[in-house]
């Protein structure tokens, strides 16, 4: 959260204007208060949200823009109420960092859902009147709510895609009981968010079948991260040879395509859960109601799902596939982001590469 803090003292990488660019950039932080942990920033994952905001794709971004809201990091120093969290901790700042604190999602525990708008991590407007910015930058203050532990057995650098790309996948599966093994799932898009529903799947005990456009994936579906079956959807007779066979979906792809193929490939009382973004959805309401289908969609998840996730991909040696980069190739990282070109998800190496000129 950027306001007036104690001076110009955060390092970061900002966009200025609508075409992206990122570069160095100065700036204060707010001053540390009785319930807030300051965390120097060791790692931050580079999520499509980040190409939103600091190219201006929603008409809402207000420079300068520091992005970045997959944060992981080393705690260096707590507030007086600080109850939670100790300095040397490890932890982690994901989507938001605030919310109201006071309505019926905020006492639950799922304050992504605040009835006032949970607030951004980065180029949102704090209850102070701020904007926030992120974690391509050297440190970040926030109430300890909005912080998640992060066991100094689990790497760092695994731990940032964790905090959207993670619990963005984790949280519907468990609402939606995808957890129950010997059940069927669908990943439809074998991206950052793809690659980690079928590592929860197989976790769960499913049988996971991926679908891509791409038969270039195949092989990493299978080999590396363990799918049972791999699809091209766009093969009819691999679509057919599956009608009514499985009893989740889980949709990660944000590119246009059509939905009533898929709703068939589900069994009576299955559930399709939409997590990407496309222009549009659009299916035949026989799609849905022949065999009592459920569709749902979803977004990250409340604190309460983001702490049970970390310990459940601690427990289970879950890691995200990575490609770490100094915060110099930041620009060059959203250029590939945009082409699909991560295998599977960009991590700064904020720690190591984050330096004053």
């Amino acid at each position: 959260m950027s306001s007036k803090g104690v001076g110009e003292d955060c390092l970061g990488w900002a966009a200025r204007d609508a075409s992206g660019v990122l570069s160095p950039y100065k700036f204060s932080r707010r001053t540390l208060g009785n319930e807030d942990v300051h965390i120097k920033i060791t790692h931050c994952g580079v999520c499509f949200a980040d190409v939103v905001w600091t190219r201006n794709k929603h008409g809402d971004s207000k420079y300068p823009v520091v992005p970045g809201h997959e944060i992981a990091g080393i705690v260096t120093k707590v507030g007086a109420n600080v109850h939670h969290f100790k300095v040397g901790d490890h932890v982690g700042v994901g989507t938001y960092i605030n919310s109201c604190r006071d309505c019926e999602y905020c006492n639950d525990g799922q304050e992504v859902h605040c009835t006032k708008g949970s607030v951004y991590t980065f180029n949102g407007v704090d209850f102070d009147g701020t904007i926030t910015k992120g974690g391509y930058s050297s440190y970040i203050v926030v109430h300890e709510r909005y912080c998640f532990m992060i066991p100094k057995s689990y790497p760092l650098a695994s731990a940032a895609p964790l905090l959207c790309a993670g619990i963005t996948v984790y949280s519907p599966m468990v609402r939606h009981k995808m957890n129950q093994p010997g059940k069927s799932l669908g990943v439809i898009g074998l991206g950052g968010l793809g690659h980690m529903a079928v590592k929860f799947g197989k976790a769960f005990g499913l049988s996971v079948t991926v679908f891509s456009t791409s038969i270039s994936k195949k092989e990493e579906a299978l080999s590396l991260l363990g799918a049972d079956k791999f699809v091209v959807s766009s093969n009819q007779e691999e679509m057919t040879a599956l009608a009514k066979s499985l009893d989740f979906i889980i949709d990660t792809a944000s590119g246009d395509h059509s939905f009533d193929p898929y709703m068939s490939l589900l069994k009576t009382y299955g559930v399709f859960v939409l997590v990407g973004f496309p222009s549009q959805v659009k299916f035949i309401p026989a799609s849905l109601n022949i065999g009592s289908k459920t569709v749902a969609g979803s977004v990250t998840g409340g604190t309460k799902d983001i702490q049970e996730m970390i310990g459940f991909c601690a427990a289970n040696e879950i890691h995200p596939n990575i490609e770490v980069i100094p915060i110099e190739y930041a620009n060059e990282a959203l250029e590939r982001l945009i082409n699909r070109d991560v295998k599977y998800r960009f991590v700064i190496d904020v720690e190591n590469s984050l330096k004053e000129k």
